[in-house]
């Protein structure tokens, strides 16, 4: 996948952990290419390197191997041409939403009038007009998960990196954001790097899925959905979207089961030691 006009290149991307004396390698050269403007997912199973992928990019972890580039330059460190928005919001409790929305602008040294002037605009497209003054603990799980891409698109970055946003939110909650999301991005035209766990939610979203192996996570495949957009949730119930669904659930089903099994063991093994500890301390006691 090479693309000279692309806007966020990743070379053999590798990343390894080292814990006392020990390596886990949880990624191992992913190369990929996301053009501007583009809404690209990342799936795989539980422990396939999707977050670790998106601290790469943002340069929050350095990689091991290989490069991320955006408009050709090296990502080094975190930067205001990126945005990282995570599962939980992180709003900060003692502050308005509109000072929350607007905390990283004061940190690039608006004045106190800008920063509020553009929370408005951003509170405004995310659907929250009027809630400016309004405190974290007021809102919805939903609504605080729109201030928190407000607060992302603030700095106005060229790729907004979104790591399962929508984990925490009921399922009714989590539709209209997926709708909403859809929305914002149409009006503001920013690269998308989504990581989730639901594969309808990438096959409605993107334009592009990118499908990861189990740990060490590489690329198994890149597939286009061909859903026309604009979309709507009515998409989901089309022959089309089922079987796009299907053909990404494929590629991924046996190493989630696999995935499913070892944690389930994981649990067990834990539970006989919690209870052998249990009985050998009722033995001394």
């Amino acid at each position: 996948m090479s693309d000279a006009s692309a806007k966020l290149r990743l070379e053999n991307l590798g990343k390894t952990f080292r814990r006392e004396g020990s390596e886990v390698e949880a990624l191992h050269g992913i190369d990929l290419d996301v053009p501007a403007g583009e809404f690209v997912s990342v799936v795989g199973a539980s422990g396939c390197g999707k977050s670790t992928l998106l601290r790469l990019v943002d340069g929050l972890i350095p990689a091991t191997t290989g490069t991320v580039t955006l408009h050709g330059r090296p990502v080094r460190g975190p930067g205001q041409d990126r945005a990282l928005v995570f599962q939980q919001d992180r709003l900060l409790p003692w502050r308005t939403v509109a000072r929350n929305v607007g905390l990283g602008l004061e940190f690039h040294g608006l004045s106190k009038k800008e920063c509020a002037a553009k929370a408005a605009e951003l509170l405004d497209l995310v659907g929250l007009p009027g809630f400016a003054d309004a405190y974290p603990h007021e809102l919805s799980g939903g609504m605080r998960q729109r201030v928190n891409i407000a607060r992302a698109l603030a700095v106005d970055p060229d790729v907004l990196l979104m790591d399962e946003p929508f984990a925490a939110l009921d399922g009714q909650t989590r539709e209209l954001m997926q709708g909403e999301l859809l929305r914002i991005w149409a009006q503001r035209a920013k690269t998308v790097l989504f990581v989730t766990h639901q594969v309808d939610e990438a096959v409605y979203l993107s334009d592009r899925i990118v499908v990861l192996t189990a740990r060490p996570g590489r690329v198994r495949a890149v597939l286009d959905v061909t859903l026309p957009r604009p979309r709507t949730l009515a998409v989901k119930r089309s022959p089309e979207f089922a079987r796009h669904v299907e053909h990404v659930w494929s590629l991924i089903e046996g190493e989630v089961r696999q995935s499913m099994e070892r944690e389930l063991l994981a649990g067990r093994r834990d539970e006989t030691r919690s209870r052998e500890g249990g009985e050998h301390g009722r033995t001394v006691g």
